[in-house]
C-alpha cells in the first residue's frame, strides 16, 4: 500500500534536493506519488469522493490561516514552501487516507508505516548516545549527539504519540500476534525515548502511562506502580543528572528559564502583532527587536503549541488547530466508548498520541516539522476511518 510506504519515509524528508528553483524531499516526492495514483485510479474507477468528515471545516480555516501568513511573512518564497509541506501537503494526504482505509488492516498498515520510519530513526539516534557513552563523550549538561534528525527531541517528538497508540494495542487488542508486535515497537520506542533524554518527552510519556493506568480497572494498583516506576526512572545516574539542571535556576543550562524568557518577549511581540502573529517564517526576523538581552537563544518557533500557531498562523490558525484538537479527542473517546469492535484499541490510541502531543508541545514545537505534520493529520485520519467504520456499523 503507497500510503504506508509514505509514512514510513516521514523520517526521510532530511533527504532534500532541488528541481530548478524549487525544494524538495523524499517524503514530499512519496505524497505527492500517493496523491496523483488515487486520484488517477479516482478517476478511472469514477469513485465519490468523501470529503466530509469531523476535520473538514477546521481544516478549510487552518489552510486559509496558512494562506494569510504566507502574505503576512517577511519571506513569501519560503513561507510559501513551509505552507506546502505543513499544511497542503499534509493535508491532501489525510483526504486521500480517509478515503481508502475502509477496513482495519488497511489502517494497521498505515501504522507499521509510521512505526517502521520511527524504528528507523529510534534506533539510529539511540545508537549514536550509546557510541557517546561507551566513549564517555555523554555531557549530560548538553543535548546528546544525534543522527538523522537535528535534535534529540525531534525523536520523542514522533516517537512517543506512536508509544500512545502501541500501548492501547497492547492492553486493548484482541488479536494475540497484533500485541505482540505493538509491544515489540513500543519497547524500541520507550528505550528509544529514554535515550534521547528529552525531558518533554518523557513528561509525555509519564502523562500516557498515568492515564492507561487511569481508565484500568486495576487502577488502584496500577496508579501506585506508575508513580514508583516514574520516581524510579527519575534517579537512574544519567537522568538524574540530566534532570538537575531544570533544578538550578542559576544553571545555566536550565531550560526551563531559558523557555520562561522566550515565551515573554514572545508575548511581547504578541501584543505588536495580535491578530496574524509574524507568518510562516517570519518569528526568527520579528523577534529580534524584542530581545532587549532577555532572550539570546536562536530558535525559529518560540517551543509552545499556543504560542507556535499564534506566531505562524495567527488567532486563526491557532483556534483551527485548537478545533482539530477536540474533534480528535471527540472522535476518538466516541469510537473508543461506541466504535466498532476491532477500531477500539486505536481510537483510545489516537486520543493517547493527541495527549502526547499537547503536553510535549508545552515546551517543545509539536507539528511544525514535516514528519511530525504528515504524522498528525494521519492519525486525525485514522480518527475519520475508525468513525466511518462505527456509523456503518449502526447504520
Amino acid at each position: 500500500m503507497l500510503a504506508a510506504v509514505t509514512c514510513a519515509l516521514a523520517p526521510a524528508y532530511v533527504v532534500r534536493w532541488r528541481i530548478g528553483p524549487l525544494p524538495s524531499t523524499v517524503l514530499e516526492a512519496a505524497v505527492l506519488l500517493t496523491v496523483i495514483a488515487f486520484a488517477f485510479e479516482s478517476l478511472r474507477g469514477r469513485r465519490a469522493l468523501r470529503w466530509r468528515s469531523p476535520f473538514t471545516i477546521p481544516a478549510a480555516l487552518f489552510l486559509v490561516a496558512g494562506a494569510v501568513s504566507v502574505a503576512v511573512s517577511p519571506d513569501h518564497t519560503k513561507a510559501l514552501g513551509l505552507y506546502r509541506a505543513y499544511l497542503i501537503e499534509p493535508i491532501a494526504f489525510f483526504f486521500v487516507l480517509g478515503n481508502v482505509l475502509g477496513s482495519i488492516q488497511r489502517a494497521r498498515m498505515v501504522l507499521l508505516g509510521l512505526a517502521a520510519g520511527g524504528v528507523v530513526a529510534g534506533l539510529a539516534n539511540g545508537f549514536v548516545v550509546l557510541d557517546a557513552i561507551r566513549h564517555h563523550t555523554l555531557n549530560l549538561a548538553l543535548p546528546p549527539p544525534v543522527v538523522i534528525y537535528n535534535t534529540s527531541n525531534a525523536t520523542a517528538l514522533y516517537l512517543v504519540p506512536l508509544i500512545g497508540i502501541g500501548a492501547s494495542f497492547v492492553v486493548y487488542e484482541r488479536e494475540r500476534w497484533v500485541r505482540l508486535i505493538s509491544a515489540g515497537f513500543v519497547a524500541i520506542f520507550v528505550a528509544s525515548t529514554f535515550l534521547s533524554l528529552s525531558r518533554g518527552g518523557l513528561l509525555a510519556l509519564a502523562v500516557i502511562a498515568l492515564i492507561m493506568a487511569l481508565i484500568n480497572r486495576r487502577r488502584w494498583i496500577l496508579i501506585p506502580a506508575v508513580i514508583v516506576l516514574g520516581i524510579a526512572a527519575t534517579l537512574i545516574p544519567g537522568m538524574s543528572a540530566r534532570l538537575s539542571h531544570e533544578f538550578d535556576p542559576s544553571d545555566p543550562n536550565n531550560t526551563i528559564i531559558s523557555r520562561e524568557h522566550l515565551w515573554q518577549v514572545t508575548l511581547q511581540m504578541l501584543r505588536d502583532h495580535p491578530i496574524f502573529g509574524t507568518g510562516l517564517f517570519g518569528f526568527a526576523r520579528s523577534i529580534q527587536p524584542y530581545r532587549g538581552g532577555v532572550y539570546e537563544e536562536n530558535l525559529i518557533y518560540p517551543h509552545n503549541l499556543f504560542l507556535n500557531f499564534w506566531t505562524e498562523t495567527g488567532l486563526l490558525g491557532l483556534i483551527a488547530f485548537l478545533w482539530l484538537l477536540a474533534q480528535a479527542f471527540r472522535t476518538s473517546w466516541r469510537g473508543w466508548l461506541a466504535g466498532a469492535l476491532d477500531w477500539r484499541p486505536l481510537q483510545l490510541g489516537i486520543g493517547l498520541a493527541m495527549v502526547a502531543i499537547i503536553v510535549h508541545g508545552m515546551v517543545d514545537v509539536p507539528y511544525f516539522k514535516n514528519d511530525l505534520a504528515l504524522e498528525f493529520w494521519t492519525f486525525l485520519a485514522l480518527a475519520w476511518a475508525g468513525s466511518q467504520s462505527r456509523q456503518a456499523a449502526n447504520g
